[in-house]
């Protein structure tokens, strides 16, 4: 080796080693050197000209709206915000269970919990499921990829639960590997053949969603891209197409007639109908009253979906709590409660979200969000740090094609099985062996006005007066 390199080499390593004897002894005069110069600006500077301008500014419009806006201002068109609000809805954690713990006894945790559930009990073929939990609409295509689909289709068989189909294209292979499937009809024209409308367990009208409600939508090409195309029908530089409303100048006499002809198709197995949980739910439901549904699916406030413009997401609509409280009583009010199931979804993410929303009422869960995070799971770390993780699991994401579908449907089995788990030690927890005996009985808030709202006992008023009850005695 000639010597100049020699020199070099030797250069270098002198020079990497002064280096680090320099960081590891200078490290505090270099740290003090910089914060002093930084504390000399922000305590300096004008605030018109103060980096700390921003401080104030992020409080006062928030950090979310701040980029939402400069999304804006960069495209010049409407947003499309996946997963849902962020906004704070009244929700579900301040109402809990109330356990017993002396009389009734508790129920031996090597019983058995009836978890059964049937939808639609007044149609000519019922929907029996074990699990009260299903895997809400995620449209092939239109939002989940190939691969995403069958797994859930198979962690939904598997279980013992159904699987919806969503608005987008439903795969043949699909079909064979789901055990209860429920076939979305929506305002489209692609999955509407008749073999797949006679092997659907239930068909779901969509008129709604709690993160869109009824507004249609138009898909370009290059954002519904493989074999989803082939399979929805369209052609290579055809548009995917949501309409606004089934039919022109739409009259309930049109609804009732396609709900009279889905049914006559089918044989008999429930027609339900999804809409948006809005301020008028009680009017929404006279009409699918009217037009004659065997079930109601009711989507609240916090739902989400692969994309919806801010304003329809966040300002739109009402909250589950409340919509199931609703939907609930006016059902009652109707005479109809034990005829029309109710199915309710939008930010239930827990057992404990879950089992509330089913004291409180309802029949089922459509399980959406948790649902796409729970079969993602650990490969989700195909995506992060530098792309969001739903980007093993979109339809257009990045990493959708390194997506296991045996490693998904387990892991999205695993959810499944460990949420309904928890829900039996619950019901155990509370003296039950069914989930048929709980109600709205078993449960209580410490928010004095969601125990209001959903009239269930205010827990420091009830306890006050049982009090006020033991002192007069």
């Amino acid at each position: 080796m000639p010597d100049f390199l020699i020199y070099i080499i030797f250069a270098m390593i002198l020079i990497i080693f002064l280096s680090f004897i320099f960081i590891l002894f200078g490290w505090r005069w270099i740290m003090k050197k910089i914060t002093k110069s930084v504390a000399k600006i922000v305590l300096s500077d004008n605030y018109q000209e103060n980096i700390i301008e921003i401080m104030p500014g992020l409080r006062h419009t928030g950090i979310q709206n701040m980029i939402e806006n400069s999304l804006r201002s960069e495209s010049g068109d409407i947003l499309h915000r996946p997963l849902g609000s962020s906004k704070k809805w009244p929700h579900l954690d301040s109402i809990t269970f109330i356990p017993t713990q002396i009389l009734p006894p508790l129920i031996d945790g090597e019983d058995e919990v009836d978890m059964a559930v049937t939808i639609g009990p007044k149609s000519k073929k019922p929907m029996k499921i074990q699990i009260p939990l299903m895997i809400s609409g995620m449209a092939y295509g239109i939002a989940l990829s190939e691969q995403v689909r069958l797994a859930l289709a198979q962690a939904a068989k598997n279980t013992g639960t159904a699987i919806n189909s969503g608005e987008g294209g439903v795969m043949q292979e699909e079909l064979d590997t789901a055990g209860k499937y429920i076939l979305q009809f929506g305002k489209s024209e692609w999955s509407k053949e008749t073999k797949k409308i006679k092997r659907a367990d239930m068909i779901e009208v969509k008129f709604g969603q709690g993160a869109l409600f009824g507004v249609g939508s138009r898909i370009s090409p290059e954002n519904l891209t493989g074999n989803a195309r082939q399979v929805m029908g369209l052609e290579e530089e055809e548009d995917a197409v949501i309409f606004d409303n089934f039919f022109e100048n739409q009259t309930l006499k049109d609804l009732k007639e396609l709900v009279d002809e889905l049914r006559k198709m089918t044989g008999g197995v429930p027609i339900g109908a999804k809409i948006g949980a809005s301020g008028k739910i009680e009017e929404d439901i006279d009409y699918l009253l009217e037009i004659g549904v065997d079930y109601i699916a009711v989507d609240g406030g916090q739902a989400a979906t692969l994309g919806a413009p801010p304003i329809l997401t966040d300002d739109m609509g009402i909250p589950s709590l409340h919509a199931i409280v609703r939907a609930v009583n006016h059902l009652k009010k109707r005479n109809k409660r034990n005829q029309v199931s109710l199915i309710v979804s939008g930010g239930m993410q827990i057992p404990g979200h879950f089992l509330k929303m089913l004291a409180l009422g309802a029949d089922a869960i459509y399980i959406g969000s948790a649902m796409l995070f729970a079969i993602s799971h650990s490969q989700s770390l195909n995506a992060i740090p530098f792309e969001p993780p739903t980007q093993v699991a979109w339809n257009q994401g990045k990493f959708k094609d390194q997506f296991n579908i045996e490693e998904g449907a387990k892991t999205a089995e695993n959810f499944l099985t460990s949420s309904v788990e928890e829900m039996k030690m619950a019901l155990r927890g509370m003296g039950k062996r069914s989930l048929n005996e709980l109600s709205k009985k078993d449960l209580v808030s410490y928010d004095a006005h969601i125990a209001k709202m959903v009239e269930i006992p205010y827990s420091f008023k009830a306890w006050k007066e049982e009090q006020q009850q033991t002192e007069k005695g």
